[in-house]
């Protein structure tokens, strides 16, 4: 009997795991995912510090490195890069089994570079070598700078996940960066079908805001606003994925598809469910088509397994969704500044998560010199 994972699977969405930690590598956790139908992995500042600090599993290679003389920097690269290589190598039957469509684990590029395209480079080039596999994404956040940046690293062959989505406006940029690096790349004699990329289209964190708007309104008297919480998100999503069809199924890739270039899936981030009266599977539900990827946290993972739907849905009541996006607008809340804010807020808070991460690592050598 197939697992709901599985059957998504089916359906055309991969499943990815939203964690990544040195416990679940070592105790089988992954490889049991991957059994149940987890097709990828991705991690962020934020996983990665709670995963370093909150056990003792990374001390004794901490205590080998500051031995061997390392830094906090060395520390952590050696720390981040050994996880993601070793969680990559268990997912390698998936991406070979699929072609390449699936199997890759991402890694953050450092979020203090967020505004720094050359330094985001020279990062993520620096990351993909250091790697060493054909199935891991670095990640670039969706910032003016980075969108430069996407397209110099897909004309170098070097896999990108863009992070930080929340604007319609600003994906549009990253579908044209996208392509633009496939045909820098084709343009240099590259095999445009072994470069790949996804766009991860932050969803809860956008209900998140709106809702907070909507609720100042309706505590002024603005009742007819409450029909339009928990709309936001959903909506975004949907209209996203109108344009990545327009765009990816249109003339405009035809050139690179007839070379055999991929599509870059629009993924779904940040799909744990944050408003308690909110069902903790509603935005998985809710987004399920072909061409899709969904990262789910452990919870959400179990979540779905349990009670999750199984069903194509990203295409239904896509024109109610809409209209909902407009009421929303002419109720007073700009989406494009909400997510305008959402972005800024985005990148301060993994740099800050990266930065309690430096901290932590800071603090275990040193006790581990002491000890």
């Amino acid at each position: 009997m197939s697992t709901r994972i599985e059957q998504i699977l089916a359906l055309g969405q991969s499943v990815w795991c939203d964690s990544i930690s040195r416990s679940m590598i070592e105790t089988g956790q992954l490889q049991g995912f991957i059994d149940a139908g987890i097709v990828g992995m991705t991690s962020n500042p934020s996983i990665f510090h709670k995963a370093i600090s909150k056990s003792n599993d990374y001390d004794p290679k901490i205590e080998a490195l500051v031995a061997a003389g390392a830094d906090a920097a060395a520390v952590y690269e050696s720390l981040v890069v050994e996880d993601v290589r070793d969680a990559a190598d268990l997912l390698r039957p998936v991406y070979d089994r699929t072609d390449g469509v699936d199997g890759y684990v991402s890694l953050e590029a450092n979020p203090h570079l967020a505004h720094d395209a050359q330094g985001t480079v020279a990062e993520a080039r620096h990351l993909f070598q250091l790697l060493d596999r054909p199935n891991v994404f670095i990640k670039v956040p969706a910032t003016v700078e980075g969108v430069g940046a996407i397209e110099t690293l897909i004309g170098e062959g070097i896999n990108v996940n863009v992070t930080l989505i929340f604007s319609l406006e600003m994906y549009a940029k990253v579908m044209e960066a996208y392509i633009r690096g496939l045909e820098r790349l084709a343009d240099a004699g590259g095999d445009v079908s072994r470069t790949a990329s996804v766009a991860s289209f932050f969803v809860s964190r956008v209900d998140t805001l709106v809702d907070k708007k909507l609720h100042a309104m309706i505590d002024a008297g603005g009742t007819d606003n409450a029909l339009l919480l928990g709309k936001a998100a959903i909506g975004n999503a949907k209209l996203a994925y109108a344009r990545f069809k327009e765009v990816f199924r249109g003339e405009r890739f035809n050139a690179m598809r007839n070379r055999g270039g991929r599509v870059q899936r629009p993924l779904w981030a940040s799909t744990s469910t944050k408003n308690p009266t909110y069902l903790d599977t509603l935005y998985v539900d809710t987004l399920i088509g072909p061409d899709t990827v969904n990262t789910l946290p452990l919870a959400t993972i179990d979540a779905v397994q349990d009670h999750g739907t199984a069903d194509v849905t990203i295409d239904k009541n896509v024109d109610i969704y809409r209209q909902h996006i407009a009421d929303i607008e002419s109720a007073g809340i700009s989406m494009e500044v909400a997510t305008s804010e959402l972005l800024a807020a985005g990148v301060s808070a993994f740099v800050d998560s990266f930065d309690a991460l430096m901290l932590e690592i800071r603090a275990k050598m040193t006790h581990l010199q002491t000890a």
